[in-house]
């Protein structure tokens, strides 16, 4: 293509040179029609919303090469004149001649550039829209996905995963007979076995107690205070406490008045660890009579760094404890690090957590009807029953079993309560409706979030979902099941309580996998009636349910239940407890491109993005003994 302007061309197509035997005007074979300086201000190349054109990539556009056609045919069919031929006023008809020819260049040129800029700016307009709806994508998710049954009675799909979960369902209708992958409800068996449990060997002598009492009043959920109890437990032994049996705080969120005792067996509580520690159920009289506050015996949680090291309770706190002989710890949570930390304090926290906190009998039997109704009253129980609901409960669910073939069922937990969403910060497609509500929210239980965010310029809802630190929303773990190769008539119980935004947000998941359970239906009203306005109680029986389950996957794995749930299948299961940990930075990368991507790839991608967290790994420095048990602390290797 020549590379001089149009201003130029139409020059010399149109003086005709004198030297010019032939009188003919040569015509360049390609026009340029980009040269001037208006078409490269407007072109799309110079927009970020708009990629490479095709345009712009030295090929003809339909409007150029018609351009070209006609100025040949224009300028082609002139004749040879003879050398020497003279006419009466040739000259003035020559002028006009030129004249004339230069209007129709002039108009064709512009007739050009019109019809090439309409078309880009349609380009254009496109790119963008799609831009624009593909950013959408990345930042919010939709807040509902609704379903219609069209004539035929195929289930149609509304919402922004709406394409993907109409291939999802069409790829589960026509697997239904086909086998599901081999690794759905398998641990890398050799590796995992390879751990056995042993955090139950001691070798040590008792501890006294002699420098003090300490009480703990525990905040947050069951998950959250099972750990503070833990970590209490191996306070009492770094400082050489007798500890008071934990207290558990009242939470605005939970609800529940639940104490220590009507969850867990105290007894056994006391008995097991005794070799370790001195446990009491009260203060002495002489203690309790006194204003702990007033003396300074409180520590709150705002006093104790998160995850601090011993050398701070030995330099800060053990003075308190030998010059006031008690101390409170009040909203005492992950306030104890993972590391550095002596080996046996290390194993004591293991050994709190797997074999010193069993739930009460209330619990276990309520618990043992759900298994069983979930095992389809298989006559063979699961292979952790028996640690988790007790062998009376184990040997009952026998005697009343039918010998039928034992059920499988995969347990999802689905992070997705309001606290959860409102404290992650993100945007889950509700709109203007959506940001009050949850900002609302925050005031009341997270104000030093609310505060934060007037201050600090915090990461935008884009932002955090492509770091992965969203949780996932029901549509979104639905598609990871349904892309992991989960059968249709697979049994789903779901975990969790009240799910932001209301039964409808299970409406895709139900559909895909109709054979979709909860405690709630599972067990009567009357079986659940001891359990009503005890959300820690109730979030006891989905832990068992959850554990106990032959395949478990989490939406979030910072989640405490789902962290704990995963540890407890480590550390029982004999490398047969598979757990789904989604990679959600991974998942959001993958997600973003649902308008596009077909579901063979989606499945691809997907399955690596999950296979790549299901590797066996032995606890990484500082992270937590609950969740990766898989340390000389707690588990021993057989090989």
């Amino acid at each position: 293509m020549s590379s001089t302007s149009n201003s130029n061309n139409s020059h010399n197509l149109a003086v005709e040179s004198k030297q010019d035997r032939s009188n003919t005007v040569r015509i360049p074979d390609r026009v340029d029609l980009r040269g001037s300086p208006r078409s490269r201000q407007g072109s799309p190349s110079h927009s970020p919303r708009l990629g490479p054109s095709r345009f712009l990539n030295g090929e003809k556009s339909g409007a150029s090469f018609v351009g070209a056609e006609l100025l040949g045919k224009l300028w082609g069919d002139r004749k040879k004149q003879p050398k020497n031929a003279k006419r009466k006023g040739g000259k003035v008809w020559y002028q006009k001649r030129r004249v004339k020819g230069l209007v129709v260049v002039t108009a064709l040129v512009g007739l050009f550039f019109l019809v090439d800029w309409i078309m880009l700016l349609r380009l254009q307009d496109h790119r963008v829209g799609s831009d624009d709806r593909s950013s959408r994508n990345a930042s919010s998710v939709s807040a509902q996905v609704k379903v219609t049954k069209p004539r035929k009675g195929k289930k149609h799909y509304s919402g922004i995963y709406g394409r993907l979960l109409a291939l999802a369902a069409h790829a589960l209708a026509e697997g239904q007979n086909k086998r599901e992958p081999k690794d759905l409800w398998q641990e890398p068996v050799v590796p995992a076995s390879a751990w056995r449990p042993c955090a139950d060997q001691r070798d040590w002598e008792p501890n006294e107690g002699k420098n003090g009492y300490i009480m703990v009043t525990a905040n947050g959920g069951i998950n959250q205070q099972r750990v503070a109890v833990c970590n209490a437990v191996v306070l009492a032994r770094l400082l050489n406490a007798t500890l008071a049996v934990p207290k558990f705080m009242y939470s605005s969120v939970w609800k529940d008045v639940s104490q220590f005792g009507d969850i867990y067996q105290e007894e056994h509580f006391i008995k097991y660890l005794a070799p370790d520690i001195q446990i009491v159920k009260e203060l002495p009289e002489e203690l309790k009579s006194l204003d702990l506050e007033a003396i300074g015996s409180v520590v709150t949680d705002v006093d104790v760094r998160k995850e601090s090291k011993p050398s701070f309770y030995l330099k800060d706190i053990l003075p308190i404890l030998l010059q006031k002989r008690v101390v409170h710890f009040v909203g005492f949570g992950n306030r104890l690090a993972f590391d550095p930390i002596p080996f046996q304090l290390q194993r004591l926290r293991c050994r709190c957590n797997f074999h010193a906190l069993k739930f009460v009998p209330k619990i276990q039997e309520t618990a043992a009807l759900l298994l069983e109704r979930l095992h389809k009253h298989s006559a063979q129980p699961g292979l952790l029953d028996h640690y988790l609901v007790g062998p009376h409960a184990v040997a009952a669910m026998i005697a009343r079993s039918d010998r039928a073939k034992a059920s499988k069922y995969l347990a999802l937990h689905l992070r997705f309560e309001i606290d959860m969403v409102a404290h992650s910060l993100c945007e889950f497609g509700g709109g203007e409706q959506e940001g009050q509500e949850l900002e609302a929210y925050r005031q009341i239980h997270f104000p030093a979030l609310t505060e934060l965010k007037k201050t600090e310029k915090l990461p935008s809802p884009a932002m955090l979902r492509s770091e992965g630190l969203c949780p996932l929303t029901p549509e979104e773990a639905v598609l990871m099941l349904a892309a992991l190769g989960f059968n249709r008539k697979t049994q789903v119980y779901v975990a969790g309580a009240q799910i932001y935004g209301g039964t409808s947000r299970l409406a895709a998941l139900r559909s895909l996998y109709p054979n979709l359970v909860t405690k709630e239906n599972l067990l009567s009203s009357a079986e659940l009636e001891p359990f009503k306005n005890f959300s820690s109680q109730l979030a006891a029986l989905d832990f068992i349910a959850c554990t106990a389950a032959d395949a478990f996957a989490m939406t979030d794995s910072g989640s405490q239940l789902s962290s704990l749930v995963s540890g407890y299948r480590i550390y029982y299961g004999g490398g047969r407890m598979p757990t789904i940990r989604p990679n959600k930075r991974r998942l959001a990368d993958i997600f973003v491109k649902n308008n596009t991507i077909e579901w063979k790839v989606f499945e691809q991608r997907v399955r690596k993005a999950v296979r790549q967290t299901k590797h066996v790994q032995s606890r990484p420095k500082a992270r937590s003994v609950y969740r990766y048990p898989r340390c000389k602390e707690c588990m021993c290797r057989t090989d």
